[in-house]
């Protein structure tokens, strides 16, 4: 029996940009929004690259004007990369409870980002000082793990909190925990990479 092995997929800028073209289509045929039949031939074809077959975790985040408007994806998958974003649009778009569905009039307003994530690899550190150390802005995504609670940001969300310690004070709050619970030290850590691809307008 073979085992797959969860090894990083590498995709160039066009296999991004034909995920960014899959996820917009999917959610277009979910309004129900006219689709280009050419294009969608030519969607299909290129989808028959066998890196689109490989599975790994992937997100699909939605921008209104630059302010999300949905971001759902997974850490890790054993499904086809393709089927992964698939779903994950769909998510995005209408089942991110922070937001309600997606309208068909909002639809042509949305930008598309999808990212490609590495297999997730725990991070062993001795107390907060030695965490902020190991921490990579702008490379690691961060999961952050207590009993129930977990949560996860993309390396993108450094952008917004290029601080190690206010990272970890908002993760820990999406996690439901307290801001200052990173500093205790008995967090469990994994992180991970990114290729990231934004739509090409």
């Amino acid at each position: 029996m073979t085992i797959r092995k969860p090894a990083p997929v590498t995709l160039s800028p066009d296999e991004g940009q034909c995920l960014i073209r899959l996820g917009r289509m999917t959610i277009a045929d979910h309004l129900e929004c006219p689709v280009d039949e050419k294009e969608r031939r030519t969607l299909q074809t290129e989808l028959q690259n066998p890196i689109f077959a490989d599975g790994c975790g992937t997100f699909v985040t939605l921008k209104k004007e630059g302010q999300l408007r949905g971001c759902i994806g997974s850490l890790s998958s054993d499904d086809p990369l393709k089927d992964s974003v698939r779903q994950n649009a769909l998510h995005a778009a209408f089942h991110d409870p922070r937001f309600p569905p997606l309208g068909a009039d909002e639809f042509p307003l949305i930008e598309i980002e999808v990212s490609v994530l590495t297999p997730p690899a725990k991070l062993s550190y001795h107390g907060a000082d030695d965490l902020l150390e190991r921490l990579r802005p702008g490379t690691d995504g961060v999961i952050l793990r207590k009993g129930v609670a977990s949560a996860t940001f993309l390396p993108q969300v450094w952008n917004q909190l290029p601080r190690r310690e206010d990272f970890l004070s908002h993760l820990c709050l999406k996690a439901g925990l307290t801001a200052m619970a990173w500093r205790k030290g008995d967090l469990q850590v994994e992180t991970y990479q990114v290729q990231y691809f934004e739509e090409a307008r």
